[in-house]
This record gives C-alpha cells, sequence and structure tokens, in this order.
C-alpha cells in the first residue's frame, strides 16, 4: 500500500487536462448532490408536490473546458407551466400564475375575472370522482374532456372541442363512469350568467357556488362540484428556500471530497 507522500507525488504528476477532468467530475458530482437536496426540501415543503416539478431542477454540466456547474429549474417544453416560474412564486411569494387550463376557460368567458380554480375540497365532497391526480390536479384526459365540453379550445385545438357524438358519449357515459352533464354556475351574484354548455340558462345553478358542476342520476338528482371558481389568494409566502437546500448539501465539504476522490481516480491511486 501505497503512502500519503507517494500518493501526492503521483497526484502532482498529473497534466492540466488530466486534473482539469477530474476537477469537472468532482463539480458535477457536487452538482447531482445538490439536485438531490433541491428535491428532498421540495419534498419536505410542498404539499404533494408533483414529478413534474420535482423533475425539473436540472444539471448543466461542468466540462475541463469550462469548470462551473449549475443547477436550476429548466423548463422542458410541452403543456405544463414553467417550473421556473413556480418555483420563483415559492422562493420570493407572490401570486401564481394561471393555468393554460385557466386562460382557456378565461378565454370563453367561463372563468371569471381575477379568478382561479380549485379542486373541491373533502368538505365538498372531495375531487369529482376520476377527474384528480392525487396531487391536487385535475388528470390530463379528464381536463382535456371539460375544456373540449365547453368549446374552450382556441383556433390552434379547435378540432379538439366535443363533437355532438362526443357529448352523447359523455351523457350517456362506460362502466367505468356514469352519465353525467357540466354546467357552470356563479352563485347567488345579480345578473351572473348561469349557462349549460349550449348557452341555455340553467336555474339550479343559482344557490351552488361559482364554478363547473356535474349532474347525473335518474332524473338529475346528483348535483356535485368538479372545479371551483375562487378568488386567488393574495399571494405565496415564501417556502423554499435555497439556503436550507445548501445546508442540507454540505456542498463546500462534499466539493472538497470529491476533488480528493477524483483526483486520486485520476492518478490511479
Amino acid at each position: 500500500m501505497m503512502n500519503q507522500a507517494e500518493v501526492l507525488r503521483q497526484i502532482r504528476g498529473l497534466t492540466g487536462p488530466q486534473a482539469a477532468k477530474a476537477y469537472a467530475k468532482a463539480l458535477n458530482d457536487t452538482g447531482f448532490e445538490v439536485r438531490r437536496a433541491m428535491q428532498d426540501e421540495m419534498r419536505a415543503v410542498f404539499d404533494r408536490p408533483t414529478d413534474y416539478i420535482l423533475r425539473s431542477p436540472f444539471v448543466r454540466m461542468a466540462t475541463a473546458a469550462k469548470l462551473s456547474v449549475t443547477i436550476e429549474p429548466t423548463y422542458m417544453g410541452g403543456k405544463g407551466i414553467d417550473p421556473q416560474k413556480i418555483l420563483d412564486a415559492q422562493t420570493w411569494g407572490g401570486r401564481r400564475r394561471d393555468k393554460r387550463s385557466e386562460v382557456a376557460l378565461k378565454r370563453v368567458g367561463i372563468l371569471p375575472a381575477g379568478y382561479q380554480t380549485a379542486i373541491p375540497d373533502e368538505a365538498r365532497g372531495g375531487p369529482y370522482p376520476g377527474s384528480d391526480d392525487g396531487k391536487g390536479n385535475l388528470r390530463g384526459p379528464f381536463l382535456v374532456q371539460l375544456i373540449s365540453y365547453f368549446q374552450a379550445f382556441g383556433e390552434q385545438g379547435y378540432k379538439a372541442n366535443m363533437s355532438e357524438k362526443g357529448y352523447q358519449r359523455v351523457h350517456r357515459g362506460t362502466k367505468k363512469q356514469a352519465g353525467r352533464r357540466y354546467f357552470v354556475a356563479y352563485g347567488g351574484e345579480r345578473d351572473a350568467p348561469r349557462t349549460t354548455r349550449k348557452g341555455e340558462p340553467d336555474a339550479r345553478a343559482a344557490h351552488l357556488a361559482r364554478g363547473i358542476w356535474a349532474v347525473s342520476g335518474t332524473g338529475g338528482v346528483l348535483v356535485r362540484p368538479v372545479l371551483l371558481f375562487v378568488k386567488p389568494k393574495r399571494g405565496y409566502q415564501p417556502r423554499f428556500d435555497m439556503d436550507k437546500v445548501a445546508k442540507r448539501a454540505d456542498a463546500q465539504a462534499y466539493l472538497e471530497r470529491r476533488i480528493r476522490y477524483r483526483l486520486r481516480e485520476a492518478a490511479g491511486v
């Protein structure tokens, strides 16, 4: 077994490029350790964070030519909101941005200006059957059905709006889900519009909370909220603390250990 002096001699014998590669590997090791600490902090302070948010921290890896590593929430495209915007609100506080579904419902006049949507809590019977993903959000297929039912897709997605056959399938139901009809309620607001998906008045909505409701059962005896219209909270209180993440990862000490390990690895000792 080599003594410490021999180990140091071999490490010092590394060429510049060899040492740079070792440093880059150590930086990347540390970057992924910080990413794990960020994910642990999200699980600790957020209520049922989605996999989309948990996966969002992205490690921009160091190279021998560029000895720096960055860890930041990165938008990978698709239909989700940029996770950086979500985490900014949780880090600095502030009102959350409208979801794409809320923008669509506002565009067709269903969701009033100044409101956002919320899934019913247990006091109102809990989420509508088959609607939620278990993390406080509507399931993608259910949300698409709801938006298409109210013809809320814009010009680019108008073909996804429900056809008459689609309405018949929803109203008729399937083996897994009973037939139902959706309608919009605006509570007891004076002169508030209360309409079905065809724009027809619906007297049942007058005593109901603002939102999208479903009626099912023989004679329409079962009425349940699907999505409630709520005034947004004044703003999120800051909850995601990068100082806690840094302490959790102990990044500086971890980096020093990984540099020693990667240098020994490069020297073959």
